[in-house]
């Protein structure tokens, strides 16, 4: 069996200006992290002639690729084939549908499974790339690029999205002091909620089609409030850093009536006022996991619990996807 390990992320500025209806009239700029919370895909030979599939919430079997209803695997196996029917499983350390890059980090993670299985050496940013491929161009799911990209890459990275489609990714020069003040300071809490974010995403990216003029000059801005995000820990300003979260919350919180509910202002409201000094939603917003960056982070976490959000510890991971056993068995 090969299993293959990817990490999930979080969204730390520019986010919604690396879909293609804006970053390719604009560019887009997105700064995020991969954590140590995975999505593991499992790859191994079929016992009969089928091709089978087991995620949470799916199980089939099929007779080839293209009969498969599950679209992602559908699509990867097609362009991708292993030769002879297989058996797909998949798990993941957090729930699907939290704003955490989880269908990203699964594409990445079964691209890496195939090309591990056919003996087929592909570097990271190709593997990004075909992922994008399958779930922008082939699929016209309406998602951006920054979560094939940091599943892929891994790290805190920096993603430039070029109006050509190219993405470039750098390291930001943060100093080692900074990056341990955010292992330490930042806190992710879970809501409760899931949600799909097909429905905002598809709003953003029909309005930026069609110029609405708001959305794009939202978009501008958090693309700006981005390079603020860069800037300040780079300069190992972290009120700073702060300070772009708040920001960049306030114009997401802006672009669409179903970001944002009564319950998540209450609770981001309630954390600013016990020790957090900037925070978002991840994701496209609706529910999932709030990011906050806490000045007293001992202070935030029993304040949080009193509201009944449960905190997922988290560091920052290093590496992207990578294969941990690569063991055909056949």
């Amino acid at each position: 069996m090969i299993i293959t390990r990817t990490p999930l992320r979080i969204t730390l500025g520019g986010g919604g200006t690396d879909l293609p209806s804006y970053f390719e009239r604009f560019g887009g700029l997105v700064l995020a992290a991969a954590i140590n919370r995975y999505v593991y895909v499992g790859l191994k030979s079929s016992l009969t002639d089928e091709y089978v599939l087991s995620f949470p919430g799916v199980e089939e079997r099929a007779a080839n690729p293209a009969a498969l209803r599950h679209p992602i695997a559908r699509v990867t196996l097609q362009q991708h084939p292993a030769g002879q029917p297989v058996e797909l499983s998949s798990m993941a350390d957090l729930p699907a549908g939290t704003g955490l890059g989880s269908s990203g980090a699964f594409t990445v993670g079964l691209l890496r499974a195939l090309h591990t299985w056919t003996g087929a050496a592909v570097e990271s940013a190709e593997l990004a790339a075909q992922a994008c491929e399958i779930e922008i161009d082939r699929l016209g799911l309406p998602v951006g690029k920054q979560d094939q990209y940091v599943a892929a890459l891994g790290g805190l990275i920096c993603l430039r999205f070029e109006s050509d489609g190219r993405v470039r990714a750098t390291r930001p020069a943060i100093p080692a002091r900074t990056i341990t003040e955010l292992q330490n300071h930042l806190l992710l809490f879970f809501t409760g909620y899931t949600r799909s974010a097909a429905r905002t995403l598809t709003d953003q990216h029909e309005r930026t089609r069609a110029g609405d003029r708001r959305m794009i000059d939202n978009l501008h801005r958090v693309k700006e409030i981005g390079l603020c995000a860069v800037a300040a820990l780079e300069a190992c300003d972290t009120d700073g850093f702060a300070a772009s979260l708040r920001a960049h919350w306030e114009l997401k919180r802006a672009r669409s009536d179903g970001m944002t509910n009564t319950r998540i202002d209450s609770w981001y409201a309630y954390a600013m006022a016990n020790g957090a000094l900037g925070g978002k939603l991840v994701g496209a917003g609706g529910g999932g996991f709030l990011l906050f960056f806490a000045a007293d982070p001992d202070r935030l976490r029993p304040a949080m619990e009193e509201v009944g959000l449960r905190e997922v510890p988290f560091r920052l991971a290093e590496e992207g996807c990578i294969p941990l056993t690569a063991d055909r068995g056949s």
